[in-house]
């Protein structure tokens, strides 16, 4: 894929992309790029309210559409751009960058070896990230959201989360949301822009394997534990050994694609794009993870009442 065009209504900032990217033009106004017959994918990196009204703009002049994270800041704007993509034939895809990581992609491949998907349990947690019109829910939470939702193929049954808010935020800057699946696994997220560390790591736990994965580590990301606790004892087992019935064995951390997981990603779509590969993380996920989030904003509202869904 060829960087063709660049739209950037501050003019401090088109400077620098005419400097970082010469061989394209750069313009102050969006919707002459997105008119641009010439382009056939147009990226969207700008402020979450604003993905709404570009991106349906795009899919209409008949282009392809990739969005960064948070994909749009409703569920009903989420279910309008898939229908819509639909109705035009354009591929919209969402950047879930954490999905084309070495470690997450080492995941999705392995995962069967866990055996059965018990729990999934993520923190991820920053200090000094305040943001303007946003919060730590629609910030951190749609990274282990898109992980978990991409690595587990059910439908979420319950979604409950508790938050605080600091300062003068505008909503929550702490929260942690839990989720069940339809007949699956059990999974616990923590986001935070209060804690002192920065800290990004998640466990997972499967009945044969388990997991965990430390992105802020410079290496051994992954390690894979041969542990598990054996379940479903019968009723004539030895209630000792119903407790201590435990299989410990080796920790592996597995060699793991060292490439850059936004190079991965644009691979990936250009894949998609002219090969028809099927996308990692499109809208589809995207409208998932926002519903979500909406519906952990809800929880929180009823101070952290558990809400049946069916997502």
């Amino acid at each position: 894929m060829e960087l063709v065009s660049i739209a950037e209504a501050r003019a401090d900032r088109r400077k620098a992309a005419s400097r970082a990217h010469p061989a394209a033009a750069v313009s102050p106004d969006a919707s002459t790029l997105i008119a641009d017959p010439a382009l056939d994918l147009v990226v969207l990196a700008t402020p979450p309210e604003t993905h709404f009204e570009l991106a349906a703009e795009a899919l209409r002049a008949g282009k392809h559409v990739l969005v960064e994270k948070p994909f749009v800041t409703s569920a009903a704007d989420a279910e309008e751009l898939v229908l819509l993509a639909d109705r035009c034939g354009r591929r919209l895809l969402v950047d879930h960058t954490f999905l084309f990581t070495g470690a997450v992609r080492r995941i999705r491949d392995d995962l069967a070896s866990l055996g059965d998907l018990l729990y999934y349990d993520a923190t991820r947690t920053n200090l000094g990230t305040f943001q303007a019109g946003t919060d730590v829910l629609w910030d951190l939470a749609p990274h282990d959201i898109s992980i978990l939702l991409s690595l587990v193929d059910r439908p979420v049954e319950l979604v409950a989360a508790i938050g605080a808010r600091h300062a003068q935020a505008s909503g929550p800057t702490m929260a942690y949301i839990t989720l069940r699946f339809a007949s699956g696994p059990l999974a616990h997220i923590h986001v935070n822009w209060m804690a002192p560390a920065k800290v990004r790591r998640t466990i997972i736990g499967g009945s044969r394997r388990m997991l965990v994965y430390d992105d802020v580590e410079s290496s051994e990301k992954l390690k894979v534990y041969e542990s598990a606790g054996t379940a479903g004892l019968g009723p004539g087992e030895d209630m000792l050994r119903r407790m201590v019935d435990y299989r410990v064995g080796d920790v592996v951390s597995p060699q793991l694609d060292p490439a850059e997981a936004l190079a991965t990603e644009v691979a990936h779509v250009a894949r998609v794009l002219l090969h028809g590969e099927a996308p990692v993380s499109d809208a589809r996920l995207g409208l998932r993870v926002v519903r979500v989030i909406e519906a952990a904003q809800r929880s929180i509202a009823g101070d952290g009442i558990p809400l049946t869904v069916d997502l």
